[in-house]
């Protein structure tokens, strides 16, 4: 059970929700038709909402959630696993969970991970972001399970921060998700870099499916959904367009690599840095 086919869906998610479900949902079933075991979404997949007074309108409990309970029904449908990349899930009156969701084929919930690093940053190009406004950051880290292999969850900007996917292969994951909406300036700076970075460091197949395109309000993002191998090598790139790249994978080639540069037990406690 170490070989599958993957997908990633390249998604333009508008601030609407039934338009992002019904392109998700023919993607979903075009990528099943092509003999794919697992799909995954982007971050925000179900409603890519910039405005913070609106997005704190729409937002749903989990226990409620209209886009979940659609992409359960996918699964079902399907009988694919899918990523929900991410989803915004009302936790409050004025704070949100960053939340991702691994389905089985009948739709149930087998885990989900709420982001840990919230997006803060103000770039070159005058852009300003501040997710911690409005979202709640993750207090725990997840590896799920899979019918090849383990699954260490994570979303976007948690990308930077390499630690957290050591943290997840030291614990058993062999594949790495990688949702994201990342900006097109920090994309054609770091995108590919990081992606294969986190692969190589970690010796796991990383799954990285993205938005692309330009959304409401002045948004724009960079595309490039990539699915890369443990040694670094990118087997599909999304581009810029909508629509899924696929790729087969075969989790032996984990241990394979693992095992040519063994880095993940060569780990040594880091002393404090003496400051000179």
């Amino acid at each position: 059970m170490s070989k599958f086919k993957v997908s990633c869906l390249q998604l333009n998610a508008g601030p609407e929700i039934a338009p992002n479900l019904e392109v998700i949902g023919d993607l979903t079933r075009r990528a099943v038709d092509a003999g794919v075991e697992l799909i995954a979404m982007p971050e925000n997949c179900a409603m890519l909402e910039p405005r913070r007074a609106k997005l704190l309108e729409k937002v749903e409990p989990q226990e409620s959630h209209h886009a979940l309970a659609a992409l359960q029904a996918l699964a079902a449908e399907t009988g694919a696993w899918l990523l929900v990349g991410s989803l915004a899930v009302k936790l409050s009156a004025d704070k949100v969970a960053n939340r991702s969701f691994l389905l089985d084929p009948t739709g149930g919930i087998v885990a989900s991970y709420d982001k840990l690093h919230m997006f803060d940053v103000t770039l070159p190009s005058g852009e300003t972001y501040r997710e911690s406004s409005t979202f709640q950051p993750g207090d725990r880290s997840v590896v799920a399970p899979t019918p090849w292999g383990k699954l260490g969850m994570t979303v976007c900007y948690d990308l930077r921060f390499p630690a957290l996917y050591r943290a997840l292969a030291e614990a058993g994951a062999q594949m790495l998700s990688v949702p994201s909406a990342f900006t097109r300036t920090t994309g054609q700076a770091h995108w590919h870099i990081l992606l294969r970075a986190r692969a190589i460091e970690t010796g796991c197949f990383v799954i990285a499916p993205a938005q692309t395109g330009d959304h409401a309000e002045g948004r724009k993002t960079f595309g490039h959904s990539l699915i890369v191998d443990p040694w670094g090598v990118v087997l599909a790139d999304g581009g810029e367009a909508v629509g899924f790249i696929t790729a087969d994978i075969d989790l032996a080639r984990v241990a394979e690599v693992r095992a040519m540069v063994p880095s993940l037990i060569h780990g040594r406690p880091i002393p404090k840095p003496e400051i000179a």
